[in-house]
């Protein structure tokens, strides 16, 4: 199964969250089913990372969007735990600071992106200013109507710079969410994670799916594509999204770079230090 090609939202499609199934899981039938796959992928992320890094010419952006309990903290540690922290970052969006908010709304986003080399994470992203924002009217329609093609510029930008970016979705069931928010509840570890909003926001369920819909279809472009990731089950979202970026990566065809040094000087050097002779 070709995840990047399954899962992706092409640009202008059509998208119907509600015949999309949450708990689907491929030909999956449990975690245990997919554990050599997912250690296979994390295996190549940080091979393919390496590479990344050393050549310095490409950077990636993730972004990960999804209601709350969807996942999007789950797959920052299941994912990409295996990621060498000198070249990879996670961004954590949350209400706009004071600075943040004297901006446009893309100024907070500009400044966490990649640089070449490296990996960035964004936990939720720019994408607030469509989705919560018009969920809670936060602005006027006349405003937020706007920013799908100001995302779409800026991350044209990035791209053309030399980032590839990479958009998930955790597709997540309202029984689900319910399900492990009483999780939360029972486990003394995570209560920590616990909001008035978490429960107060489930009476928006439709709208923020409307909203997500929205920007699903508006903002999926050849340069930075909107994948659907079914996220009822933990395992096989942490399976498609590592596939997913795996696959991604293994495009780039990266190689590493060459050496600028003279080798054979190198060599001779240590085979004198090696024989006792005191370094000039």
């Amino acid at each position: 199964m070709n995840y990047s090609k399954h899962f992706r939202v092409e640009p202008g499609a059509h998208v119907r969250l509600a015949n999309v199934d949450p708990g689907f899981t491929a030909t999956h039938a449990s975690k245990d089913d997919a554990a050599d796959e997912m250690a296979h992928d994390i295996d190549e992320l940080c091979r393919l990372q390496y590479l990344l890094y050393a050549g310095n010419e490409h950077s990636l952006l993730i972004v990960l969007q999804g209601l709350d309990a969807s996942g999007k903290d789950g797959t920052v540690s299941h994912v990409f735990r295996g990621l060498n922290p000198q070249g990879a970052r996670v961004h954590s969006f949350k209400e706009p600071s004071r600075e943040e908010a004297a901006h446009d709304f893309l100024w907070r986003a500009h400044i966490p992106a990649p640089q070449r080399g490296e990996i960035v994470i964004f936990n939720r992203s720019h994408y607030e200013d469509v989705l919560i924002v018009r969920v809670h009217n936060l602005v006027p329609e006349s405003v937020w109507s706007k920013r799908y093609e100001l995302i779409n510029a800026f991350e044209k930008d990035l791209a053309e710079a030399g980032t590839t970016i990479l958009k998930f979705y955790l597709h997540m069931s309202p029984q689900e969410q319910l399900k492990r928010f009483k999780a939360r509840l029972d486990d003394p570890s995570r209560r920590w994670k616990i909001s008035e909003a978490d429960y107060t926001e489930r009476a928006y369920f439709a709208d923020y799916l409307t909203a997500y819909t929205a920007a699903l279809e508006r903002t999926s472009t050849p340069d930075a594509p909107w994948f659907i990731i079914p996220s009822d089950h933990k395992w096989f979202r942490n399976l498609a999204i590592s596939r997913i970026v795996v696959e991604t990566l293994d495009g780039l065809n990266m190689k590493l770079p060459r050496t600028t040094v003279d080798l054979d000087a190198i060599r001779r050097k240590l085979s004198q230090d090696s024989q006792g002779r005191t370094p000039t």
